[in-house]
C-alpha cells in the first residue's frame, strides 16, 4: 500500500474568488473599452450629422413682432424658456432667426423672443437667394428686367423667367472666369518667362551682352504674341458681359425695401415653402457638389473648399512619401545593424521624446531651415534672376514642399518606433533560416525581414497620415494661405510646384470658425468642413489599410 496521503480538495476561498481570479478588472476594462468606443462614435455621429445637414433647405418663416416690425428668415436654433425663481425673472423661450436683409437690419442673424411675435407664417413665394458677394437675400420675387424692358412681374411670372434665364447666364459667367484664370493666368506667365529669361541673360552674361539683346528681342516676341491674344480675349469677355448686361431681378424683402440683383450674380435660388423632398433633394446636392468643387467666397464662409480639399489631400500624400524613406532607413540601422549601448539608447530616448515637442516648435523649425536658410539657399543658386526682377523669394518662402517636410519631420518618430515593432515581429528563425542559405545582411533585410515588415510599416505611415493631415499649427508659419485659388499646378513640367502657398481644410476650420464676419452662419460651415476633413482622413487611411491587408496576406501567412 502506498503511504502517501490522499490529496485533499483546495476549497477556493468566498471572499478572494472575485479579486483573486480577476473578474473585477474583466469589467472595469471592457466598460473602459465600451465607454471610448461610446465616446468616438458619438463625436463622429454628432460632426456627420451637423456637418451632412448643413445644405439641406430649411423653410422660411415671415415673422410679424408686436411691433409692427416684419422678419423673414430660417429658424436655426430654439431655445426653451426658464421658470422664474424667487424673485428672479425666467427668460422667455426663444427662437435664432438667420435673416436674409442684411442692408435693411444691419445683422446675420437675431434672438427674437416668442413673446415678441404677434404672427408666424410660412409664405409660398418667400425664396433664398445666394449671391457672388453680400451673402444671402430673402425675399419674394417681384420683377425680372432686362434693361428697362419688363420680362415678367408677379411672383409666379418672375420666378418662372428667372429658372428659365438663370442657367444661360451663369455659364455665360464661368467663361468668363475660365478666361480670366485660365487663358489669361497662362499668357501671363509667358509673360514673366520672357521677362526673367532677359534678366537671367544680364546676369549670366553680362550687361549689353549680346546673349541680352537677343533675349529681350525674343521678349519682344512673346509681348507681341502675347498683346495680340490678349486682345481677341477682351473681345470675347467684352462679348459675354454684354449678354448678361441688363438682366436682373428685383426682391421685395420682409422690411417692404426693393433689392436689385443682377442676373449673373445670383449663385442659385430656391423657394423652401413650395419644394417638394424631390426638389428639396436637388437643392442638397447641388450645394453639396458647389461646395466640393468650386472656390470659396464671402471670406470662406460660402462658395467651395476645392482648393483646400486638394492642398491636403497633396500635401499628405507628400509627407507620406517624405518620411517613409526616412523613418524606414532609420529604424533598420537602428534595429539591424547598430549594437546596443549608451549611444543607441540615447538615440532611442531622443526620438521617443521627439514625438512629444509641441508642433508650433516643428513650424518654427520649418520657417528657419527650411525657408530662410535651405529655401533663400536655392533661391541664390537657381532662381537669382527673379529675386533680381520681382524682390520676391520662389522657394525662401512658405510653400507645399517645405509645409510637408515640416509635417514629415513632426511624424518621424511615429514611423521609426512603428517600424522598430514591425521589424522586431519577425522571428529570429527566419534570419537564421536566410543567413544559413548563405545570403547576406542586406540580401535577408531585403528579401526575409522588410516584406514581412511591410504591414507594421503601413501601420506607422497610417497614424502619421492621420496626425499630419490635422495639424495647423506649424501649417500656418511653413506654406498655408487664407486664400489661394490658383492651384500649385499647371501643364508645365513639374507638374505639380512645391514652392506655392495652398489652402488646407484644418487651417480652413480655424479660419471660418474665428475670423468669418457671420458667426453664426460660419458654425454649420465649420461642422461640415469638419466632417470632410474627417471623411478625407478615412478615405486615406481606408486605403493605406487596403494595401496593409494585402501585404499582410502575402506575406505574413507565408511565415513558419
Amino acid at each position: 500500500m502506498s503511504s502517501e496521503r490522499p490529496r485533499q480538495r483546495r476549497r477556493r476561498s468566498a471572499h478572494a474568488t472575485l479579486a483573486a481570479h480577476g473578474e473585477p478588472w474583466v469589467w472595469i476594462t471592457a466598460g473602459s473599452l465600451a465607454l471610448t468606443i461610446v465616446m468616438i462614435v458619438g463625436l463622429l455621429a454628432f460632426i456627420a450629422v451637423r456637418g451632412a445637414a448643413t445644405f439641406w433647405p430649411v423653410p422660411l418663416e415671415l415673422v410679424h413682432l408686436a411691433d409692427g416690425r416684419r422678419v423673414l428668415g430660417e429658424v436655426t436654433q430654439r431655445e426653451a424658456g426658464m421658470a422664474p425663481r424667487g424673485e428672479v425673472a425666467g427668460r422667455p423661450a426663444r427662437r435664432l432667426l438667420r435673416s436674409g436683409d442684411f442692408a435693411a437690419t444691419g445683422t446675420h442673424s437675431e434672438w427674437i423672443d416668442d413673446s415678441a411675435i404677434a404672427d408666424t407664417s410660412r409664405p409660398e413665394w418667400a425664396t433664398v437667394v445666394e449671391r457672388m458677394e453680400g451673402g444671402r437675400l430673402h425675399g419674394f420675387p417681384r420683377r425680372l428686367l432686362h434693361g428697362a424692358e419688363v420680362v415678367a412681374e408677379g411672383p409666379a411670372a418672375t420666378w418662372e423667367a428667372f429658372c428659365r434665364e438663370h442657367p444661360a447666364a451663369r455659364r455665360r459667367l464661368h467663361e468668363v472666369r475660365h478666361i480670366d484664370k485660365v487663358e489669361r493666368g497662362t499668357l501671363q506667365r509667358e509673360l514673366r518667362a520672357a521677362r526673367l529669361a532677359v534678366v537671367r541673360a544680364g546676369l549670366d552674361s553680362g550687361a549689353g551682352s549680346p546673349q541680352e539683346a537677343a533675349a529681350a528681342e525674343s521678349a519682344g516676341q512673346v509681348v507681341a504674341r502675347v498683346t495680340a491674344e490678349e486682345k481677341k480675349l477682351d473681345e470675347r469677355t467684352a462679348a459675354l458681359r454684354e449678354r448678361n448686361a441688363g438682366w436682373g431681378i428685383e426682391f421685395e424683402t420682409a422690411s417692404g425695401a426693393v433689392t436689385a440683383v443682377p442676373m449673373d450674380a445670383v449663385v442659385r435660388g430656391w423657394q423652401p415653402n413650395r419644394l417638394s423632398v424631390a426638389g428639396r433633394l436637388g437643392v442638397y446636392a447641388s450645394r453639396w457638389a458647389e461646395f466640393l468643387a468650386d472656390d470659396p467666397r464671402e471670406a470662406n464662409s460660402a462658395g467651395g473648399v476645392f482648393p483646400a480639399i486638394w492642398g491636403t489631400v497633396v500635401m499628405t500624400l507628400m509627407m507620406a512619401l517624405l518620411v517613409a524613406p526616412f523613418g524606414v532607413l532609420a529604424a533598420l540601422y537602428l534595429r539591424e545593424y547598430a549594437s546596443r549601448g549608451p549611444v543607441t539608447t540615447a538615440v532611442r530616448v531622443a526620438i521617443n521624446n521627439l514625438a512629444g515637442v509641441p508642433s508650433i516648435v516643428y513650424g518654427a523649425f520649418g520657417l528657419g531651415f527650411f525657408c530662410y536658410g535651405l529655401g533663400a539657399g536655392i533661391d541664390e543658386l537657381f532662381f537669382k534672376a527673379s529675386l533680381v526682377a520681382d524682390g520676391q523669394p520662389t522657394f525662401g518662402t512658405g510653400g507645399l514642399l517645405w509645409a510637408s517636410l515640416t509635417l514629415a519631420l513632426l511624424t518621424l518618430p511615429v514611423v521609426i518606433v512603428a517600424t522598430e515593432e514591425a521589424l522586431s515581429a519577425v522571428p529570429n528563425s527566419m534570419r537564421e533560416g536566410s543567413y544559413a542559405c548563405g545570403a547576406g545582411k542586406w540580401q535577408t533585410i531585403r528579401r526575409i525581414v522588410l516584406p514581412r515588415a511591410l504591414p507594421g510599416i503601413m501601420t506607422g505611415l497610417i497614424l502619421a497620415m492621420a496626425r499630419g493631415a490635422g495639424e495647423v499649427a506649424p501649417l500656418m508659419l511653413v506654406g498655408v494661405k487664407k486664400l489661394a485659388l490658383d492651384l500649385p499646378v499647371d501643364g508645365t513640367f513639374p507638374f505639380v510646384h512645391p514652392e506655392r502657398e495652398f489652402m488646407h481644410l484644418a487651417y480652413l476650420i480655424y479660419d471660418v470658425g474665428f475670423q468669418s464676419p457671420d458667426s453664426q452662419a460660419a458654425r454649420p460651415m465649420v461642422f461640415t468642413i469638419t466632417f470632410l476633413l474627417v471623411a478625407i482622413i478615412a478615405l486615406l487611411n481606408v486605403a493605406a489599410i487596403w494595401v496593409r491587408s494585402r501585404l499582410r496576406r502575402r506575406y505574413v501567412s507565408q511565415q513558419f
